[in-house]
């Protein structure tokens, strides 16, 4: 072999590597989230899991689930020991990436006596308000100045009914829960105030960025051939696109 023939065969092994780095998708991607029923359940299944299976499974990247409390979860994603944290809201935590596209969306309602006023975006900063500790919900609503930070739901209503808060501000599921504790449901009301886009907040690092294309990718061909609708139907969740 000619010194020319043996240098053109390094050459093009050399971009072929350096082709490989630039765009490292990896074989699998684990992904890290609170576990709320019926959508990141701990078993892995849930409207969010089979989602993320539809977006990242078809492209060769095996989804990998694991269940931890909020705030660990975002600590994880930002430390980059995970690949993504789920559930996230745009730009709610710093040290991680942020797609284009939104997985699903979150109905927000404001829960409260069914004796006071009904509240709405523009009398929001009327009242005081709670939530659990993490979700930052005062980054999205409008005219927010009195809230408090719960560590647990377990004893919302009591605080409802002894007026230590007015509204206790939460997703829809988990504000049906809440309200399914009461002994007298009729006696509070749920409000819908907005709805907040969901994303993945990936990891900062290499494999974070290549994954992340992939997700970009994959989610504008599965919203447009429509392939997510089945899965929304399947849970009973408004279809988000």
């Amino acid at each position: 072999m000619s010194v020319r023939c043996w240098l053109l065969i390094m050459l093009c092994a050399f971009t072929s590597v350096l082709q490989a780095d630039e765009n490292p998708v990896p074989g699998k991607i684990t992904l890290v989230s609170e576990e709320w029923s019926d959508y990141t359940n701990n078993d892995g299944s849930g409207l969010a899991w089979d989602v993320l299976r539809r977006v990242f499974e078809p492209a060769g990247i095996t989804v990998q689930t694991r269940s931890e409390p909020y705030t660990r979860s975002v600590g994880l994603a930002q430390r980059g020991e995970v690949d993504g944290w789920v559930g996230s809201y745009r730009d709610e935590a710093e040290q991680v990436l942020y797609p284009r596209w939104h997985f699903d969306a979150d109905p927000i309602y404001a829960l409260g006596l069914a004796t006071l006023p009904t509240p709405n975006l523009a009398t929001l900063g009327d009242y005081r308000l709670a939530w659990v500790r993490g979700y930052k919900y005062e980054k999205y609503l409008p005219n927010v100045r009195r809230f408090n930070q719960v560590q647990r739901r377990s004893g919302i209503l009591s605080m409802l009914q002894h007026g230590h808060a007015d509204f206790y501000i939460e997703a829809l599921t988990e504000a049906r829960y809440v309200l399914s504790q009461a002994e007298d449901p009729s006696r509070f009301r749920l409000t819908h105030l907005i709805e907040l886009p969901l994303y993945v907040g990936f990891a900062d690092n290499e494999r974070g960025r290549a994954l992340m294309a992939v997700f970009d990718q994959r989610m504008t061909a599965l919203v447009k051939n429509g392939e997510l609708k089945p899965i929304f139907e399947r849970w009973k969740q408004p279809y988000p696109f």
